[in-house]
């Protein structure tokens, strides 16, 4: 290997290009000038020695996959957190002041957290090497006129390649020879169908890979005949090279949720110095020693950090996760769930995604000018035919609509059994629309005697049969309508035939014009007992049609203020219509294709991509495009997927979202997240599910802090003014293990709230700590601090503190921490609407702390360990209606706000109105 890389470094960049041609260089010339190029011969092939040779300048065909990180990198990158920096510089001056329990609890968050986040992430990036799956481990390959088979990572460009059905074609290759070869280019392009092959120049304007007819792409399938080609690009050179060179280049950006903690993780730090700062200046003024304020200010500054916060938002974010996962949407990293309630836009891939990617008859028109329209989609027989026009004979209607089915059926080479495909999917849908009216063994009646396959030149198929009833010959043709109608020389009336005339032709061709503009794929069918002389019968409109529920979904998301818009590699006709009736390309909306966006810089196509709902005719370097243009934009990007050419845009995007049953391994892998069940739907429960976990980790610090803030400002009192301490080592502790613990945990786990979907993302631009939280964090604390200090006033005489003041002040204090996070677990609802009992962990959680206080206050052992004596009942009612008072102000304050919020939508509706 060191000799290869030696011999490699001493070739030239010119020469690595010698043999070098772009795949839309090469469709434009003949088969005979590209092999020419390549120094090679159509019959010979290479030589082994001069392949040999072409390996060490183009290496392998592969990917090659950059070296990853060690998983003790890995592990240690997750302390880069500033969180949790934060964290271990308070565990470390916890040691040093002495306070083990703080520093044993700091650091037992910290592991926690690190090693759940390095489990969840220890599957790193597998799209690269993914890839390489694509490239099939052998192939038939000419090498000095001799056919071989040998592994594909061997060929070089110039090598002649042989393809047959079911292959995988192993490299770029420019076709020689075609004998109605079908690609199956879906995983790429996004088309449906398979491609029908061609060996002449491809002229005129390039639309992309999907113009490239003489071109068979590396990754792609062969779905029927056969062929040869010359291989023009291997590895990183190919198509999909580019794809993977993509890849490489991007990053996946942080999720929204990391950079709100990093600017959290910031702002404590802040803060934190803040409260020392404070303290120390204080206490210089007041004549004290600074070492003594400078150990106190440590300590106060340590315990205002809430080291509960990461285990809170790393266990939040994992229930969401198991959450997600029953609602058939698996989830890769943790973070990911909740950028879902900050996507503001989502681009989505067409095929097999908004729509089923299953070919459907919804509409069929007969030669005597009858319409019905197909229910039901995909190839279960579930459906019916309706007719438009009741009020003529409807078995006359039927008849003739079976007619056109049964010219459709035998000519046909696909089956649909149980539900399931073999063969072509506009075939397979003619089908299942003859299966829906009952012609199940419409085949039997017929034995074929001959096939004349379709091909891109006649646009149509034929079969030639013997009626099994008379023992006649019959034609049957299906194709294009524009090619059967010249192969037609009547049309069925009335089950007979009639001379067909240019009038009646064109009101054909008219009828056909209207299903194209609906979207659909027009086939006509055609039988006669001469392949010149056929009689028309009909015609069918094939759709590959939306998903069920996902025009709704879409309408949803656009009354949250989300953006969807749709990127396909359709003609503009059927994305169109296919986003017009899922209610995308509406009044002031555009369409914009691949052309004008190569035609655009990235300052043009950020101005204009807002107002544009559907790009059609779009590859993997245009979808990249549109994504960072959004996200330059300032948007945060959802994108959805299932092919190969899906794989950049999804490891770009925010959050990327592949299909689990239509996507490649590929966009699997490039993806954030998983449908299980290709449902568009689903992602509004990931959405919902993402927004409600930003809520509840925000309920959390709005709790905390607010006690942290209560507590802290007792001692820091305490301290300044001179006056006894209201609370001992045990208790402080005490209320530092609810502050983090079982209640403060719980308001991580509080159901989801539905109403949810209809607020707009989250501004990934506002930070954590807000002013709204603010004001409702410093209301709560002062209300604690004046409640609690009122009691201990009240109890404390000749400033002599006895075990009854810290008894009734700690059980105060307690009491208003229940209080407080039952009033956080919304911050807009009253906790009568969202249910008092609707979060049993909370419950067990808040009763199990008032039992613990309790103990501590009745339990003889507990009451020497934390220096209590018994209360009365009349003390603990006056402790509960003094507590309770911080809740009653918090419901309060969300009546006032969801008043003046109803008011403030009423002027703005009554505002439009008049406008």
């Amino acid at each position: 290997m060191s000799e290869e890389k030696a011999d490699m470094s001493t070739i030239s960049f010119e020469e690595n290009l010698r043999f070098s041609i772009k795949s839309e260089d090469a469709s434009k010339y003949s088969f005979e000038e590209v092999v020419k190029l390549l120094e090679s011969d159509a019959k010979y092939g290479l030589s082994w020695s001069e392949a040999d040779d072409r390996i060490k300048t183009y290496r392998f065909n592969e990917f090659s996959v950059n070296q990853q990180q060690s998983l003790l990198e890995k592990y240690f990158e997750q302390f880069k957190n500033p969180l949790i920096l934060l964290l271990l510089a308070s565990a470390f001056v916890s040691i040093c002041m002495q306070q083990f329990d703080d520093a044993f609890s700091i650091t037992a968050a910290i592991i926690i957290v690190v090693s759940v986040a390095f489990v969840q992430e220890y599957r790193s990036e597998k799209s690269l090497e993914e890839l390489n799956k694509l490239v099939p481990p052998t192939c038939n390959c000419i090498r000095e006129g001799n056919a071989e088979t040998f592994l594909a990572r061997n060929l070089v460009p110039g090598d002649i390649v042989q393809l047959s059905m079911g292959d995988r074609v192993p490299a770029d290759l420019r076709l020689i020879e075609s004998v109605d070869l079908l690609i199956d280019e879906s995983s790429f392009t996004g088309e449906t169908e398979p491609v029908l092959k061609t060996t002449q120049p491809v002229l005129g304007k390039n639309n992309g890979v999907a113009s490239k007819r003489n071109i068979a792409f590396m990754g792609t399938l062969v779905r029927c005949g056969k062929g040869c080609g010359v291989v023009i690009g291997t590895g990183e050179r190919s198509e999909f090279g580019s794809v993977f060179k993509m890849m490489q280049a991007e990053e996946s950006p942080k999720t929204p949720l990391q950079k709100s903690m990093d600017i959290l993780g910031k702002q404590l730090s802040m803060y934190s110095f803040g409260i020392i700062g404070l303290i120390m200046v204080l206490g210089w003024f007041q004549g004290r020693p600074i070492m003594e304020m400078f150990n106190i200010g440590v300590s106060l500054a340590v315990a205002a950090i809430p080291e509960g916060l990461p285990i809170v938002v790393t266990v939040t974010l994992a229930l969401g996760v198991m959450r997600m996962a029953k609602r058939k949407a698996i989830i890769k990293k943790l973070p990911t769930v909740e950028t879902l309630g900050c996507v503001n836009v989502i681009c989505s891939d067409k095929t097999g995604t908004l729509t089923k990617n299953e070919m459907t008859v919804t509409s069929i028109l007969t030669s005597e000018m009858y319409e019905g329209e197909f229910t039901g989609v995909g190839y279960e027989p579930k459906g019916q035919l309706l007719v438009h026009d009741e009020g003529k004979s409807y078995l006359k209607q039927l008849d003739s609509m079976k007619l056109v089915l049964e010219v459709g059926s035998v000519c046909n080479n696909a089956d649909v059994i149980d539900g399931e495909l073999r063969g072509q999917p506009t075939e397979g849908a003619v089908i299942t629309a003859a299966l829906k009216i009952s012609l199940n063994d419409v085949r039997d009646k017929y034995i074929r005697l001959q096939e004349y396959p379709f091909s891109s030149d006649q646009k149509l198929m034929a079969v030639r049969c013997i009626v099994k009833l008379n023992n006649n010959e019959k034609y049957f043709v299906k194709g294009a309508i524009e090619k059967v109608l010249n192969y037609c020389t009547h049309y069925s009336y009335h089950s007979e035939s009639m001379l067909l005339n240019v009038e009646r032709k064109s009101t054909f061709l008219k009828a056909a014009q209207f299903f194209g503009r609906k979207g659909l794929r027009v086939l006509a069918m055609a039988y006669g007992d001469k392949l010149d002389e056929l009689v028309f019968v009909g015609m069918v409109g094939i759709l590959d049609p939306p998903r069920p529920g996902t025009a709704e979904a879409i309408r949803t998301l656009h009354g949250s203020g989300i953006k969807v818009k749709m990127l396909t590699g359709d003609a503009e006709e059927t994305a169109c219509a296919i986003s017009s009736r899922l209610g995308l390309y509406a009044f002031g909306s555009t369409a914009m294709s691949s052309d004008e966006i190569d035609n655009l810089d990235d300052k043009e196509l950020e101005a204009r991509i807002s107002s544009v709902s559907v790009f059609y005719r779009v590859g993997p370097r245009h979808k990249l495009r549109i994504v960072k243009a959004l996200q330059n934009n300032g948007h945060v990007v959802g994108m959805t997927g299932d092919g190969v050419n899906d794989g950049v845009a999804l490891k770009k995007a925010d959050i990327g979202i592949a299909m689990g049953k239509a996507g490649t391994d590929v966009c699997k892998e490039a993806a954030d997240m998983i449908l299980i069940d290709d449902d568009f739907y689903t992602i509004m429960g990931a959405i919902e599910e993402g927004k409600a976990i930003f809520h509840n980790i925000r309920n959390f610090v709005t709790f905390q802090l607010s006690t942290s803030i209560a507590a802290l400002s007792l001692i820091a009192f305490a301290t300044l003014m001179r006056i006894p301490n209201p609370l001992n080592a045990m208790q402080i502790l005490w209320i530092n293990i609810i502050m983090d613990g079982p209640p403060a945990q719980s308001l991580g786990v509080e159901p989801v709230d539905h109403d949810v979907l209809k607020q707009p993302p989250r501004n990934v631009k506002q930070p954590m700590i807000t002013k709204e939280l603010i004001f409702n964090v410093l209301l709560s604390a002062g209300i604690i601090i004046c409640g609690t200090l009122f009691i201990f006033k009240y109890e404390m005489s000749d400033n002599i503190v006895t075990p009854r003041d810290t008894t009734m002040t700690f059980t105060c204090f307690v009491f208003f921490d229940m209080f407080n996070s039952l009033s956080c677990r919304s911050q807009v609802k009253s906790v009568f609407t969202i249910g008092l009992f609707s979060n049993k962990p909370f419950l067990f959680a808040v009763f199990g702390s008032i039992i613990g206080q309790l103990l501590v206050i009745y339990a003889p052992p507990l009451q020497r360990i934390f220096v209590t004596e018994a209360l009365t009942i009349y003390d603990l009612l006056l402790l509960l209606a003094i507590s309770s008072t911080v809740f009653i102000v918090s419901e309060l304050k969300k009546f006032i706000y969801r008043v003046s919020l109803k008011r403030r939508k009423r002027n703005e509706v009554y505002q439009n109105h008049f406008v």
